[in-house]
Protein backbone atom coordinates (compact mmCIF):
# COMPACT_ATOMS: atom_id res chain seq x y z
CA UNK A 1 0.00 0.00 0.00
CA UNK A 2 1.78 3.50 -0.85
CA UNK A 3 1.57 5.82 2.10
CA UNK A 4 0.00 9.30 0.94
CA UNK A 5 2.45 12.45 0.84
CA UNK A 6 1.20 14.70 4.31
CA UNK A 7 0.51 18.34 3.07
CA UNK A 8 0.60 20.79 5.33
CA UNK A 9 -1.11 24.23 4.68
CA UNK A 10 -1.22 27.25 7.26
CA UNK A 11 -4.03 30.08 6.21
CA UNK A 12 -3.45 33.37 7.36
CA UNK A 13 -6.25 34.94 9.24
CA UNK A 14 -6.11 38.68 9.08
CA UNK A 15 -7.73 40.62 6.75
CA UNK A 16 -10.86 40.13 4.19
CA UNK A 17 -9.79 37.37 1.20
CA UNK A 18 -9.51 39.18 -2.04
CA UNK A 19 -9.16 38.52 -5.70
CA UNK A 20 -5.28 38.57 -5.63
CA UNK A 21 -5.39 35.89 -2.42
CA UNK A 22 -8.03 33.30 -4.45
CA UNK A 23 -5.96 33.33 -8.04
CA UNK A 24 -2.48 33.16 -6.10
CA UNK A 25 -3.31 30.89 -2.85
CA UNK A 26 -7.29 29.27 -2.29
CA UNK A 27 -8.00 28.47 -5.90
CA UNK A 28 -4.56 26.35 -6.62
CA UNK A 29 -4.88 24.97 -2.81
CA UNK A 30 -8.28 23.26 -3.36
CA UNK A 31 -6.97 22.23 -6.72
CA UNK A 32 -3.84 20.49 -5.21
CA UNK A 33 -6.48 18.91 -2.01
CA UNK A 34 -8.35 17.05 -4.56
CA UNK A 35 -4.90 14.66 -5.72
CA UNK A 36 -5.56 11.17 -4.31
CA UNK A 37 -2.08 10.78 -3.33
CA UNK A 38 -2.47 13.69 -1.24
CA UNK A 39 -3.25 14.29 3.00
CA UNK A 40 -4.21 17.36 3.25
CA UNK A 41 -4.11 19.61 6.44
CA UNK A 42 -5.00 22.80 6.18
CA UNK A 43 -5.60 25.01 9.29
CA UNK A 44 -6.56 28.61 10.11
CA UNK A 45 -3.01 30.01 11.89
CA UNK A 46 -5.16 32.23 14.27
CA UNK A 47 -2.84 32.05 17.15
CA UNK A 48 0.15 33.19 14.52
CA UNK A 49 -2.46 36.56 13.77
CA UNK A 50 -2.15 37.69 17.83
CA UNK A 51 1.18 38.14 17.05
CA UNK A 52 0.21 41.13 14.52
CA UNK A 53 -3.51 42.20 15.69
CA UNK A 54 -4.34 43.37 18.59
CA UNK A 55 -7.93 44.38 17.43
CA UNK A 56 -10.67 41.07 18.81
CA UNK A 57 -13.24 41.83 16.84
CA UNK A 58 -10.89 41.93 13.44
CA UNK A 59 -9.30 38.19 14.82
CA UNK A 60 -12.91 37.08 15.23
CA UNK A 61 -14.13 38.36 11.71
CA UNK A 62 -11.15 37.47 9.35
CA UNK A 63 -11.53 33.33 11.22
CA UNK A 64 -15.02 33.61 10.20
CA UNK A 65 -14.67 35.24 6.70
CA UNK A 66 -11.80 33.19 5.73
CA UNK A 67 -13.26 29.64 6.68
CA UNK A 68 -16.21 30.41 4.84
CA UNK A 69 -13.77 31.80 2.09
CA UNK A 70 -12.06 28.15 2.05
CA UNK A 71 -15.39 26.01 1.97
CA UNK A 72 -17.19 28.34 -0.25
CA UNK A 73 -14.28 28.09 -2.45
CA UNK A 74 -14.64 24.10 -2.85
CA UNK A 75 -12.74 22.79 -0.19
CA UNK A 76 -13.85 19.63 0.68
CA UNK A 77 -14.00 18.66 4.60
CA UNK A 78 -14.32 15.47 3.56
CA UNK A 79 -10.93 14.65 1.98
CA UNK A 80 -8.49 16.76 3.94
CA UNK A 81 -8.70 17.81 7.09
CA UNK A 82 -9.31 21.36 7.95
CA UNK A 83 -9.67 22.81 11.20
CA UNK A 84 -8.61 26.11 13.84
CA UNK A 85 -5.08 26.45 15.19
CA UNK A 86 -6.65 27.39 18.61
CA UNK A 87 -8.59 24.88 18.75
CA UNK A 88 -5.87 22.00 18.70
CA UNK A 89 -4.38 22.19 22.59
CA UNK A 90 -1.30 19.94 21.40
CA UNK A 91 0.23 22.56 19.28
CA UNK A 92 0.72 25.12 22.49
CA UNK A 93 2.12 21.80 24.42
CA UNK A 94 4.64 20.80 21.80
CA UNK A 95 5.76 24.58 21.10
CA UNK A 96 6.79 24.23 24.71
CA UNK A 97 8.61 21.30 24.42
CA UNK A 98 10.06 22.39 21.01
CA UNK A 99 10.86 25.60 22.76
CA UNK A 100 13.48 23.86 25.60
CA UNK A 101 15.39 22.51 22.63
CA UNK A 102 15.46 25.63 20.43
CA UNK A 103 18.43 27.61 20.31
CA UNK A 104 18.23 31.24 20.86
CA UNK A 105 21.01 31.53 18.25
CA UNK A 106 18.68 29.86 15.40
CA UNK A 107 15.97 32.09 16.54
CA UNK A 108 18.04 35.42 16.22
CA UNK A 109 18.56 34.50 12.38
CA UNK A 110 14.82 34.40 11.68
CA UNK A 111 13.89 36.92 8.94
CA UNK A 112 11.25 38.60 10.59
CA UNK A 113 13.00 38.96 13.95
CA UNK A 114 16.14 40.50 11.84
CA UNK A 115 14.06 42.59 9.92
CA UNK A 116 12.58 44.47 13.35
CA UNK A 117 15.89 44.63 14.64
CA UNK A 118 17.66 46.25 11.42
CA UNK A 119 14.72 48.82 11.31
CA UNK A 120 15.08 49.74 14.94
CA UNK A 121 18.85 50.33 14.77
CA UNK A 122 18.46 52.56 11.50
CA UNK A 123 16.22 54.66 13.25
CA UNK A 124 18.19 55.07 16.34
CA UNK A 125 15.70 52.71 18.72
CA UNK A 126 17.10 50.23 21.29
CA UNK A 127 17.46 46.92 18.73
CA UNK A 128 14.75 45.48 20.65
CA UNK A 129 12.38 48.01 20.84
CA UNK A 130 9.02 46.94 20.41
CA UNK A 131 9.76 43.12 19.64
CA UNK A 132 7.65 40.95 21.42
CA UNK A 133 8.20 36.96 22.58
CA UNK A 134 5.39 35.90 20.01
CA UNK A 135 7.28 37.52 17.19
CA UNK A 136 10.64 36.47 18.27
CA UNK A 137 9.25 32.37 18.88
CA UNK A 138 7.29 32.75 15.96
CA UNK A 139 9.50 30.01 14.06
CA UNK A 140 8.99 27.19 17.29
CA UNK A 141 5.21 27.48 17.10
CA UNK A 142 5.72 26.96 12.63
CA UNK A 143 7.47 24.25 13.52
CA UNK A 144 4.90 23.02 15.95
CA UNK A 145 2.30 23.52 13.38
CA UNK A 146 4.58 20.94 11.02
CA UNK A 147 6.08 18.75 13.25
CA UNK A 148 2.52 18.58 15.49
CA UNK A 149 1.55 15.98 12.29
CA UNK A 150 4.95 15.34 11.11
CA UNK A 151 3.92 16.89 7.32
CA UNK A 152 6.05 15.46 4.27
CA UNK A 153 5.52 18.47 2.33
CA UNK A 154 4.45 22.49 3.33
CA UNK A 155 3.47 24.78 0.70
CA UNK A 156 5.49 28.18 0.99
CA UNK A 157 6.87 31.09 -1.27
CA UNK A 158 10.32 31.31 -1.07
CA UNK A 159 9.97 34.02 1.60
CA UNK A 160 9.07 31.06 4.13
CA UNK A 161 11.63 28.19 3.49
CA UNK A 162 13.81 29.40 6.10
CA UNK A 163 10.78 28.50 8.64
CA UNK A 164 10.67 25.23 6.97
CA UNK A 165 14.44 24.26 7.79
CA UNK A 166 14.10 25.77 11.47
CA UNK A 167 10.98 23.42 11.92
CA UNK A 168 13.34 20.49 10.62
CA UNK A 169 16.04 21.93 12.48
CA UNK A 170 14.79 21.77 15.63
CA UNK A 171 12.82 18.42 15.07
CA UNK A 172 16.43 16.86 14.46
CA UNK A 173 17.99 18.71 17.31
CA UNK A 174 14.64 16.62 19.52
CA UNK A 175 14.82 13.39 17.88
CA UNK A 176 18.71 13.33 18.87
CA UNK A 177 18.06 14.27 22.55
CA UNK A 178 14.99 12.23 23.38
CA UNK A 179 14.93 9.67 20.49
CA UNK A 180 16.52 7.11 21.72
CA UNK A 181 17.09 5.48 17.98
CA UNK A 182 13.59 6.61 17.26
CA UNK A 183 12.99 9.25 14.83
CA UNK A 184 10.00 10.75 16.07
CA UNK A 185 9.70 14.21 13.54
CA UNK A 186 9.57 13.27 9.97
CA UNK A 187 11.90 15.61 8.23
CA UNK A 188 9.62 18.36 6.54
CA UNK A 189 10.08 19.45 2.78
CA UNK A 190 9.29 23.12 1.68
CA UNK A 191 6.96 22.95 -1.69
CA UNK A 192 8.32 25.85 -2.87
CA UNK A 193 5.37 27.92 -4.99
CA UNK A 194 7.47 29.35 -7.67
CA UNK A 195 4.30 30.42 -10.11
CA UNK A 196 2.23 31.84 -7.99
CA UNK A 197 -0.44 33.83 -9.46
CA UNK A 198 0.25 37.79 -8.63
CA UNK A 199 -2.64 39.78 -9.66
CA UNK A 200 -2.47 43.63 -10.05
CA UNK A 201 -4.48 45.97 -8.04
CA UNK A 202 -6.93 48.51 -9.39
CA UNK A 203 -3.91 51.03 -9.51
CA UNK A 204 -1.59 48.47 -11.21
CA UNK A 205 0.22 47.80 -8.15
CA UNK A 206 0.09 43.90 -7.03
CA UNK A 207 -3.06 43.58 -5.30
CA UNK A 208 -2.77 44.02 -1.80
CA UNK A 209 -4.44 45.04 1.54
CA UNK A 210 -1.74 47.33 2.45
CA UNK A 211 -1.73 49.41 -1.12
CA UNK A 212 -5.67 49.60 -0.20
CA UNK A 213 -6.17 48.33 -4.09
CA UNK A 214 -7.92 45.13 -3.51
CA UNK A 215 -11.13 43.35 -5.21
CA UNK A 216 -12.77 41.74 -2.18
CA UNK A 217 -13.75 38.52 -3.66
CA UNK A 218 -16.42 37.99 -2.47
CA UNK A 219 -18.15 41.32 -2.29
CA UNK A 220 -21.61 42.06 -4.21
CA UNK A 221 -22.06 42.02 -7.67
CA UNK A 222 -22.53 45.95 -7.42
CA UNK A 223 -19.54 46.77 -5.37
CA UNK A 224 -17.52 44.08 -7.54
CA UNK A 225 -18.76 46.17 -10.87
CA UNK A 226 -18.00 49.95 -8.95
CA UNK A 227 -14.71 48.24 -8.18
CA UNK A 228 -13.70 47.19 -12.02
CA UNK A 229 -14.69 50.48 -13.12
CA UNK A 230 -12.26 52.31 -10.97
CA UNK A 231 -9.24 49.60 -12.72
CA UNK A 232 -6.39 52.08 -14.22
CA UNK A 233 -6.25 52.00 -18.03
CA UNK A 234 -4.43 53.97 -20.57
CA UNK A 235 -6.27 57.11 -22.14
CA UNK A 236 -6.54 55.49 -25.51
CA UNK A 237 -10.32 55.65 -27.29
CA UNK A 238 -12.64 53.04 -28.56
CA UNK A 239 -11.65 51.73 -32.08
CA UNK A 240 -7.79 52.14 -31.06
CA UNK A 241 -5.80 49.07 -30.47
CA UNK A 242 -5.04 48.34 -26.85
CA UNK A 243 -2.15 46.47 -25.74
CA UNK A 244 -3.14 43.36 -24.05
CA UNK A 245 0.54 42.81 -22.79
CA UNK A 246 0.35 45.88 -20.74
CA UNK A 247 -2.80 45.91 -19.36
CA UNK A 248 -3.91 45.43 -15.82
CA UNK A 249 -7.40 44.57 -16.89
CA UNK A 250 -6.32 42.19 -19.35
CA UNK A 251 -4.03 40.59 -17.08
CA UNK A 252 -7.20 40.07 -14.52
CA UNK A 253 -9.40 38.49 -16.95
CA UNK A 254 -6.57 35.90 -17.90
CA UNK A 255 -6.45 34.67 -14.45
CA UNK A 256 -10.24 33.53 -14.40
CA UNK A 257 -10.79 32.74 -18.21
CA UNK A 258 -10.37 30.05 -20.13
CA UNK A 259 -7.55 29.95 -23.23
CA UNK A 260 -9.89 30.11 -25.61
CA UNK A 261 -11.63 33.28 -23.68
CA UNK A 262 -8.54 34.85 -23.24
CA UNK A 263 -7.79 34.58 -26.46
CA UNK A 264 -10.80 35.92 -27.98
CA UNK A 265 -10.44 39.22 -25.67
CA UNK A 266 -6.87 40.11 -26.57
CA UNK A 267 -7.89 39.47 -30.36
CA UNK A 268 -11.15 42.14 -29.47
CA UNK A 269 -8.32 44.61 -27.41
CA UNK A 270 -6.26 44.81 -30.27
CA UNK A 271 -9.09 45.53 -32.61
CA UNK A 272 -10.32 48.42 -30.37
CA UNK A 273 -12.42 46.99 -28.03
CA UNK A 274 -13.38 50.20 -25.73
CA UNK A 275 -11.91 50.17 -21.86
CA UNK A 276 -15.98 50.70 -20.65
CA UNK A 277 -16.99 47.67 -22.71
CA UNK A 278 -13.92 45.46 -21.79
CA UNK A 279 -14.50 46.84 -18.07
CA UNK A 280 -17.98 45.06 -18.45
CA UNK A 281 -16.90 41.66 -20.12
CA UNK A 282 -14.09 41.59 -16.72
CA UNK A 283 -17.51 42.11 -14.48
CA UNK A 284 -19.29 39.45 -16.36
CA UNK A 285 -16.65 36.74 -16.47
CA UNK A 286 -15.82 37.35 -12.65
CA UNK A 287 -19.65 37.68 -11.67
CA UNK A 288 -20.13 33.97 -13.52
CA UNK A 289 -16.66 32.74 -12.29
CA UNK A 290 -18.01 33.38 -8.80
CA UNK A 291 -21.18 33.81 -8.76
CA UNK A 292 -22.17 30.33 -6.99
CA UNK A 293 -19.62 30.45 -4.77
CA UNK A 294 -19.78 34.19 -3.32
CA UNK A 295 -23.86 32.65 -2.99
CA UNK A 296 -22.65 29.84 -0.63
CA UNK A 297 -20.22 32.77 0.87
CA UNK A 298 -22.68 34.05 1.95
CA UNK A 299 -24.66 31.36 3.13
CA UNK A 300 -22.32 30.09 5.57
CA UNK A 301 -21.53 33.61 6.63
CA UNK A 302 -25.03 33.98 8.17
CA UNK A 303 -25.05 30.68 9.59
CA UNK A 304 -21.71 30.75 12.25
CA UNK A 305 -22.70 27.94 14.00
CA UNK A 306 -22.65 25.40 11.37
CA UNK A 307 -19.43 26.76 10.60
CA UNK A 308 -18.17 26.01 14.56
CA UNK A 309 -19.78 22.21 13.93
CA UNK A 310 -17.45 21.84 10.76
CA UNK A 311 -14.43 23.82 12.38
CA UNK A 312 -14.55 21.63 15.48
CA UNK A 313 -15.26 18.24 13.29
CA UNK A 314 -12.02 19.09 11.72
CA UNK A 315 -10.70 19.75 15.19
CA UNK A 316 -11.38 16.15 16.55
CA UNK A 317 -10.03 14.81 13.37
CA UNK A 318 -6.80 16.52 13.87
CA UNK A 319 -6.83 15.67 17.55
CA UNK A 320 -6.90 11.72 16.65
CA UNK A 321 -3.90 12.29 15.61
CA UNK A 322 -1.97 14.72 17.63
CA UNK A 323 -3.32 13.58 20.93
CA UNK A 324 -1.57 10.12 21.09
CA UNK A 325 1.52 11.81 19.43
CA UNK A 326 1.67 14.71 22.25
CA UNK A 327 1.47 11.62 24.88
CA UNK A 328 4.44 9.76 23.08
CA UNK A 329 6.51 12.97 23.16
CA UNK A 330 5.84 13.57 26.84
CA UNK A 331 7.14 9.97 27.43
CA UNK A 332 10.20 10.60 25.71
CA UNK A 333 10.69 13.45 27.96
CA UNK A 334 10.38 12.53 31.06
CA UNK A 335 6.67 14.13 31.40
CA UNK A 336 5.54 10.64 32.99
CA UNK A 337 2.19 9.56 34.52
CA UNK A 338 3.49 7.88 38.19
CA UNK A 339 1.21 4.73 37.48
CA UNK A 340 3.45 2.45 35.97
CA UNK A 341 6.40 4.13 36.65
CA UNK A 342 9.22 2.62 34.72
CA UNK A 343 12.77 3.28 35.94
CA UNK A 344 14.77 3.80 32.77
CA UNK A 345 17.67 6.31 33.78
CA UNK A 346 20.22 4.00 32.25
CA UNK A 347 19.00 4.12 28.42
CA UNK A 348 18.18 7.65 28.50
CA UNK A 349 21.42 8.66 29.58
CA UNK A 350 22.87 10.79 26.86
CA UNK A 351 26.14 10.96 25.80
CA UNK A 352 27.50 14.02 25.52
CA UNK A 353 29.69 13.27 22.53
CA UNK A 354 26.18 12.93 21.15
CA UNK A 355 25.11 16.14 21.04
CA UNK A 356 26.33 17.71 17.94
CA UNK A 357 24.57 17.15 15.40
CA UNK A 358 24.25 17.83 11.23
CA UNK A 359 21.35 19.38 9.25
CA UNK A 360 21.04 19.82 5.61
CA UNK A 361 19.24 22.73 4.29
CA UNK A 362 19.12 24.41 1.01
CA UNK A 363 20.05 27.94 0.07
CA UNK A 364 17.27 30.55 -1.71
CA UNK A 365 20.21 29.96 -4.88
CA UNK A 366 18.70 26.02 -5.01
CA UNK A 367 22.12 25.15 -3.96
CA UNK A 368 22.64 22.36 -0.72
CA UNK A 369 24.83 22.83 2.40
CA UNK A 370 25.03 21.63 6.00
CA UNK A 371 26.51 22.72 8.73
CA UNK A 372 27.49 20.83 11.73
CA UNK A 373 26.24 22.26 15.22
CA UNK A 374 27.62 22.35 19.01
CA UNK A 375 25.16 20.83 21.70
CA UNK A 376 23.54 24.19 22.48
CA UNK A 377 22.48 25.10 18.22
CA UNK A 378 26.11 27.27 17.83
CA UNK A 379 27.31 26.18 14.02
CA UNK A 380 30.93 24.94 14.50
CA UNK A 381 31.07 24.02 10.35
CA UNK A 382 29.55 25.60 7.55
CA UNK A 383 30.02 23.69 4.27
CA UNK A 384 30.56 24.85 0.70
CA UNK A 385 27.89 25.46 -2.00
CA UNK A 386 26.52 21.93 -3.17
CA UNK A 387 24.82 21.66 -7.00
CA UNK A 388 22.64 18.89 -5.54
CA UNK A 389 21.68 17.28 -2.25
CA UNK A 390 23.19 14.17 -3.39
CA UNK A 391 26.46 15.68 -3.34
CA UNK A 392 26.19 17.38 -0.11
CA UNK A 393 25.16 14.30 1.88
CA UNK A 394 27.50 12.15 0.40
CA UNK A 395 30.23 15.09 1.73
CA UNK A 396 28.44 14.90 5.16
CA UNK A 397 28.17 11.06 5.22
CA UNK A 398 31.95 10.71 4.47
CA UNK A 399 32.84 13.30 7.10
CA UNK A 400 31.40 11.08 9.98
CA UNK A 401 32.41 7.59 8.76
CA UNK A 402 35.01 7.09 11.12
CA UNK A 403 38.02 8.05 8.48
CA UNK A 404 40.61 10.60 10.19
CA UNK A 405 39.85 14.32 9.73
CA UNK A 406 41.49 16.60 7.71
CA UNK A 407 41.53 19.44 9.86
CA UNK A 408 43.12 22.59 8.75
CA UNK A 409 43.62 25.39 11.16
CA UNK A 410 44.03 29.42 10.04
CA UNK A 411 44.70 32.11 12.45
CA UNK A 412 41.38 31.57 14.77
CA UNK A 413 39.41 29.48 12.72
CA UNK A 414 40.12 26.61 10.39
CA UNK A 415 38.47 24.25 7.90
CA UNK A 416 37.61 20.66 7.05
CA UNK A 417 39.07 18.67 3.89
CA UNK A 418 37.90 16.06 1.88
CA UNK A 419 39.86 14.97 -0.74
CA UNK A 420 42.39 17.58 -1.03
CA UNK A 421 39.70 19.49 -1.35
CA UNK A 422 37.85 22.00 1.47
CA UNK A 423 34.46 21.23 2.22
CA UNK A 424 33.76 23.16 5.25
CA UNK A 425 34.46 25.80 6.90
CA UNK A 426 34.72 27.26 10.92
CA UNK A 427 33.41 30.78 11.92
CA UNK A 428 36.30 33.04 13.66
CA UNK A 429 36.67 32.60 16.96
CA UNK A 430 37.85 35.19 19.76
CA UNK A 431 41.67 33.28 20.15
CA UNK A 432 43.55 30.06 18.89
CA UNK A 433 42.01 28.45 22.33
CA UNK A 434 38.94 28.63 21.78
CA UNK A 435 39.39 27.53 18.18
CA UNK A 436 41.69 24.35 19.03
CA UNK A 437 38.23 23.66 21.56
CA UNK A 438 36.17 23.48 18.69
CA UNK A 439 37.93 21.71 16.69
CA UNK A 440 38.16 18.58 19.40
CA UNK A 441 34.67 19.19 19.63
CA UNK A 442 34.22 18.68 16.32
CA UNK A 443 36.48 15.85 16.50
CA UNK A 444 33.98 13.77 18.99
CA UNK A 445 31.08 14.98 17.10
CA UNK A 446 32.44 13.30 14.03
CA UNK A 447 33.55 10.14 15.54
CA UNK A 448 31.87 6.96 14.70
CA UNK A 449 28.92 6.09 17.64
CA UNK A 450 30.52 4.00 20.55
CA UNK A 451 28.07 1.09 22.17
Amino acid sequence: MTTRTRILTGITTTGTPHLGNYAGAIRPAILASRDSNADSFYFLADYHALIKCDDPLRIQRSRLEIAATWLAGGLDVERVTFYRQSDIPEIPQLTWLLTCVAAKGLLNRAHAYKASVDKNVEAGEDPDAGVTMGLYSYPVLMAADILMFNAHKVPVGRDQIQHVEMARDIGQRFNHLFGQGKEFFAMPEALIEESVATLPGLDGRKMSKSYDNTIPLFTSAKDMKDAISRIVTDSKAPGEAKDPDNSHLFTLFQAFSTAEQAAEFRSELLQGLGWGEAKSRLFQLLDGELGEARERYHQLIARPADLEDILLAGAAKARSVATPFLAELREAVGLRSFENQVQVAATTKKKAVKAARVVSFREDDGSFRFRLLSADGEQLLLSRNFADGKAAGAASKQLQSGQELDLRAEANSFSIWLDGASVADSPVFADAAARDAAIEEVRIALAPAQD
